[in-house]
């Protein structure tokens, strides 16, 4: 059986996206979507996706797609997702799934009155070395966990047009938070809470650096920080009562060392395309006829979106 994918935007992330669909287990590119034609079909030759459109209705209108990815700027997520489940097409969109909490549930309850697929796209939870941090944990090998820290650098942001506006979805902690919160989350399979953060945001424009601190479960502490003010080894650390994990660029590595008292054993496991696990994931999920993800799931999104739309208003009413 083959998942027939349309893309919606022309946006960088995707050509490693079609790329991780084709090196996925049952994935293929049907059409590619833009506001403008002449952007599809450009990006359609350069891909080799068989169909461009002009607009998004006509793709969601091909009944030879099987589900819609979305990836156009964070601002246009939620209308665009909800255009594409109310023309009865299953749903991959990207981080930040939508800017409010009330959209987010806005989008699930439609996708289950239609009784359609949708999922926030996450790459970071369905990677192989992700699975084996996971078990490592799970099976004690560096003891309890106590200490989660991140950090992640994005120097070269200015490609990024609307980055610096906060009301088109701009922002260190729009565009990057989730990826160690679902992590972090999905490692420990524990929910964060007490969450209190600082970030740079000059008035009237998105933040540059942002730095949480939230408490896993009774327990666990964590730290995440992302700046594009300069550039740095990217990574997180996971500290246990008996060693750590050091996971370099967790939401893309093929790599991981484990540090114990019997010394270092480092994790290595190849793959073509980081995308394509979540792709499997998500195929596997409509070949079952899922509504949803059981890892990604509405509440984990839902619960990433809240914490991130509260926390920008905290910062504005400061």
């Amino acid at each position: 059986m083959t998942i027939s994918y349309g893309i919606v935007s022309t946006a960088s992330i995707v050509p490693r996206f079609v790329a991780g669909i084709r090196a996925s287990k049952e994935g293929s590119v049907a059409a590619i979507a833009s506001r403008e034609l002449a952007k599809a079909q450009k990006v359609a030759t350069e891909l080799h996706i068989p169909k461009a459109y002009g607009s998004y209705a006509e793709m969601f209108a091909d009944p030879a797609i099987d589900i819609i990815y979305i990836a156009t700027y964070n601002k246009g997520h939620f209308e665009t997702a909800k255009q594409a489940l109310e023309a009865g097409k299953p749903v991959l969109l990207e981080k930040p799934f939508t800017l409010s909490a009330a959209d987010a549930k806005e989008l699930f309850t439609l996708a289950k009155e239609k009784q359609l697929f949708l999922m926030e796209a996450q790459k970071a939870v369905f990677l192989p070395i992700t699975l084996a941090v996971k078990k490592a944990i799970a099976t004690g090998k560096i003891g309890e966990v106590k200490l989660m820290r991140s950090l992640t650098s994005y120097p070269n942001i200015g490609h990024v047009k609307w980055f610096p506006s906060l009301e088109a979805g701009g922002g260190t902690l729009h565009g990057s938070g989730s990826y160690p919160l679902h992590y972090m989350h999905y490692i420990t399979d524990e929910n964060y809470q007490n969450v209190t953060g600082n970030a740079v945001m000059p008035k009237g424009r998105s933040d540059q650096q942002s730095d949480l601190s939230l408490k896993f479960g009774a327990t666990i502490l964590a730290n995440i920080f992302i700046t594009t003010e300069f550039g740095t080894d990217n990574g997180m650390t996971i500290y246990g009562t008996k060693g750590r994990i050091e996971i370099p660029n967790f939401w893309k590595t093929q790599v991981a060392s484990i540090f114990t008292n019997e010394g270092r054993e480092d994790l290595h496991i190849p793959f073509i395309s980081e995308f394509a696990f979540e792709v499997d994931h998500v195929n596997e999920c409509l070949k079952q006829g899922l509504l949803t993800s059981p890892i990604m799931t509405p509440a984990l999104t839902i619960e990433t979106v809240a914490l991130v739309e509260n926390q920008y208003q905290k910062w504005l009413d400061e």
